[in-house]
């Protein structure tokens, strides 16, 4: 796991160029928390950007800085044009189409963004910085298409999107107002800046798009495995099963870590159960089926999966990924005098490998948790309880298709799971000949968490209903616990209703950290 050197300091994110962790960039996006930056960061910047001045002042051919951009790299540019360069490029790549990523993506973008130009290779003006980090501590979030990049030379047309309110044009949400980005800043009390040479490149190369969705997406499906932890206990306590599946000398015996804490975690939910110790002594089963039995091995190996997906993010998250890279003078060697050096560390591979991981293994945990919902309601399995968990079975279809809805939800997973970094489609000419796709794989993501989070809301729904019919026998504190918060968002089924409305409500609240206190 990356040890981040960036901390947090009386409520402020302070951005010194370093890895960011989920924790830190949800703070940002989703609580608000102000950000400032760091002196050391400041001082980097200066120092490269004077590097560039230098360049210029020489009358030097460096790309990005006085030429054309991809396949149009071989055309300098008289240094009377190189801010008209830099705002022609902003404006030809704001091609991005579709919905506009949402807000918390957005605050999450500019944060990154603001990150990777903390870290002082890119050859920006300091009030560069200082804008991006304005704008997101004023609550300027411009309007940004979620779909139209390949992922290399990066997210081009997000970040472009991004870069045209910080020049005054494009859109922006304000105060959850829509309207023109130059508008938003005035209303902030920002002003847009022109961009000098390198700044308009410097904003656009870069990975932080598909980097903002797929933290956003890994740190939700953090919590939802654990969460899914629980939903399976209260399957297995509706159904009758043994948590000696759990027990840790099995788990010890193969000793990957998330499994290991996945037992431990149901273990510790299921703890003096009234209605295991009611079964335990006459029970001819002599093991469970494997969606109860296993929930250690595939909880656990999701539990592996996110952690190594974060890690990759968090790494990213501190990486300098725009091109060229600019590497001011080092002041202890003489003969150094700084470069500017061209490379590809926009390229998008590590993060939409990583994300289609992800997207396997939230696919997979939605598999095994659709398995239990079945489980519940099937009456030639469940185990004695009502078929389909209805109080009337016959007149009253109960829970019935709440299972189909689950099944639904798990073919548009299936499809979405197909990797996206697989696939390439030469770009520029052929210049950029070889792309990553990791935005999309970034969008998947987020829709399969999406889908992951309603279907286990419907377990949770159908596992408080099956506990329900084991009375007046109790489970375990924790699962009882549970069982209230849930009954305190939907009510029991005594007939028939709209259940749409109840999956919507314990999906929000899932999303909303309700029940965070079994997700830790």
């Amino acid at each position: 796991m990356v040890r981040p050197s960036t901390i947090a300091f009386m409520d402020s994110v302070v951005l010194d160029g370093q890895p960011l962790t989920l924790a830190e960039i949800e703070a940002v996006s989703l609580a608000a928390r102000s950000v400032t930056i760091s002196p050391g960061a400041l001082d980097r910047v200066t120092a490269s950007r004077a590097l560039i001045e230098r360049i210029l002042a020489a009358g030097e051919t460096v790309y990005g800085v006085n030429t054309g951009f991809g396949k149009l790299s071989d055309f300098r540019v008289p240094a009377d044009k190189l801010a008209q360069l830099q705002t022609n490029l902003v404006r030809s790549h704001s091609a991005g189409v579709g919905q506009p990523l949402a807000e918390p993506e957005v605050r999450a973008m500019l944060l990154l963004r603001a990150n990777v130009l903390a870290k002082g290779f890119s050859g920006v003006r300091p009030t560069l910085l200082e804008l991006l980090v304005a704008m997101l501590n004023a609550g300027v979030h411009p309007v940004i298409p979620e779909k139209g990049s390949v992922g290399a030379s990066g997210d081009l047309a997000p970040l472009a999107h991004l870069a045209l309110v910080v020049i005054g044009e494009g859109e922006a949400f304000h105060r959850g107002e829509r309207m023109p980005g130059g508008e938003a800043l005035r209303r902030a009390g920002l002003q847009p800046m022109e961009l000098a040479a390198k700044e308009g490149l410097a904003l656009l190369n870069g990975t932080q798009a598909m980097n903002a969705v797929g933290a956003l997406a890994v740190a939700r499906a953090q919590r939802l495995v654990k969460l899914a932890d629980l939903a399976g206990a209260m399957s297995l306590e509706a159904l009758k099963g043994t948590p000696t599946a759990f027990d840790p000398r099995i788990h010890q015996a193969r000793p990957h870590v998330g499994q290991i804490a996945a037992a431990a975690h149901l273990i510790g939910l299921l703890e003096s159960s009234e209605i295991r110790e009611s079964h335990r002594e006459h029970d001819s089963r002599v093991q469970d089926a494997y969606c109860l039995r296993c929930m250690p091995q595939v909880h656990g190996a999701v539990r592996g999966v996110l952690a190594h997906v974060a890690s990759i993010l968090e790494t990213e998250a501190g990486s300098a990924t725009d091109n060229p890279l600019v590497f001011p003078q080092n002041p202890s060697k003489a003969q150094d005098r700084g470069a500017v050096l061209s490379g590809g560390n926009f390229h998008g591979a590590p993060l939409a490998y990583a994300l289609d991981y992800a997207a396997i293994a939230v696919t997979d945990l939605a598999g095994i948790t659709e398995r239990r919902i079945d489980r519940l309601l099937n009456p030639d399995i469940n185990e004695g309880l009502p078929a389909f968990l209805s109080p009337d079975p016959g007149l009253s279809s109960g829970f019935m298709i709440a299972q189909i809805v689950a099944a639904a939800l798990i073919n548009d997973c299936h499809v979405l799971a197909h990797p996206a970094s697989t696939g390439n489609i030469p770009t520029d000419g052929g210049k950029e000949d070889h792309v990553s796709m990791g935005m999309t794989s970034a969008i998947k993501l987020r829709q399969i968490v999406e889908n992951a989070e309603r279907i286990v809301a419907i377990e949770l729904m159908c596992a408080a209903q099956g506990i329900e019919f084991r009375r007046p026998l109790e489970s375990s504190k924790e699962v009882e616990r549970a069982h209230e918060a849930i009954r305190a968002i939907v009510s029991r089924l005594e007939q028939d209703r709209v259940l749409a409305a109840d999956i919507d409500a314990l999906a929000a609240a899932i999303r909303a950290g309700a029940f965070n206190e079994w997700s830790q």
